[in-house]
């Protein structure tokens, strides 16, 4: 397995995270099997946060028993369990009852990278972040980061750092996907390039339409995230299959299948590889409920699409520009 470094910092991780939210709602030894299987093959990085209201970490603090020490470990704070007014939001009374929690689910008595999984627009930056740097000055959390901030505001919030000499973010976790550039590219991956951030990229398979599995004009499997009766745990889209699966898409979809022949790989390994072959990216986060999903997904590494491949998925699937764009 090769690793990389998470940004500018010296944390080495591998180019793969292994996502815990287990949208099938798998049960506890299925979820154990399937963490043991990603760091048997190599994987040192995965990603949580209070998916299940904590059911995620708890599995991987049993997981990781014995084993904790060659593992990094990302988990996200916003909402917790509880019903009061100060259960959610990046405020300092959340912040650090929230990482008490987790650590205790975990069953470590540190966090390698927290990150806050939302953008609070109540609670003022500078009480999150003194809190952040609070947590990494008593040991509990070594790096911080966030997910699906403005690009405006992860700017905001290293500038003040830097001027108040807190820890500033190293990481970043956002969607993307063959099906989701736009944003993406025009911003963050600039400013995530120009000040050293990792970046880690969530829905690389766009909950399974990039898996080759999905055809337009088919049936979805039923028990799938798309299928009219999805097994327990998977909620169904919030828009039909059938608008989802746009003409577009199965050209994308047909082309990962036909490269995918061409390769010797699985259409999921060759999306996978087309995002890893962004230098901007630190690891995608896979979301696999089997242990073959797992090594399905690890078989993305290793090998690099040839340059006219990579162009011929960036021109297919290019984002349609908005406005006096188009």
């Amino acid at each position: 397995m090769e690793y990389r470094y998470l940004g500018k910092t010296g944390l080495q991780v591998s180019p793969i995270c292994l996502g815990t939210a287990f949208r099938g709602a798998i049960d506890e030894h299925a979820g154990i099997r399937v963490i043991e299987t990603a760091l048997d093959l190599g994987c040192n990085f995965i990603d949580s946060a209070f998916y299940g209201e904590g059911r995620s970490e708890k599995i991987i603090g049993k997981a990781l028993k014995g084993r904790r020490e060659n593992v990094v470990l990302c988990t996200k704070i916003f909402g917790r369990k509880g019903d009061g007014p100060n259960y959610t939001g990046l405020s300092r009374v959340n912040l650090m009852q929230g990482v008490e929690a987790s650590l205790e689910r975990l069953q470590t008595d540190y966090i390698d990278l927290y990150l806050a999984h939302s953008f609070d627009p109540v609670t003022p930056l500078e009480e999150t972040l003194s809190t952040f740097n609070d947590l990494v000055r008593q040991g509990k959390v070594r790096y911080i980061g966030c997910s699906n901030w403005p690009v405006y505001k992860v700017v905001d919030a290293l500038w003040t750092s830097d001027r108040r000499n807190l820890e500033p973010f190293v990481c970043l976790q956002y969607n993307y996907s063959l099906l989701a550039r736009w944003e993406t590219e025009l911003e963050l991956m600039p400013m995530a390039r120009d000040h050293g951030l990792g970046l880690m990229c969530y829905s690389p398979l766009a909950i399974g339409l990039l898996t080759g599995q999905f055809r337009r004009g088919a049936v979805p499997p039923e028990n799938s995230p798309w299928g009219r009766n999805p097994r327990p745990g998977l909620s169904r889209s919030s828009y039909p299959f059938d608008e989802a699966m746009t003409e577009k898409l199965d050209g994308i979809v047909q082309t990962l299948i036909t490269l995918g022949d061409k390769y010797g790989r699985t259409p999921a390994q060759v999306a996978l590889a087309w995002i890893l072959d962004h230098d901007e990216v630190t690891a995608p986060i896979i979301g696999p409920d089997f242990p073959e999903q797992v090594e399905e997904s690890l078989g993305a590494v290793g090998w690099t699409l040839e340059p006219e491949d990579r162009i011929l998925l960036d021109e297919i699937s290019a984002p349609e520009l908005p406005g006096k764009y188009a």
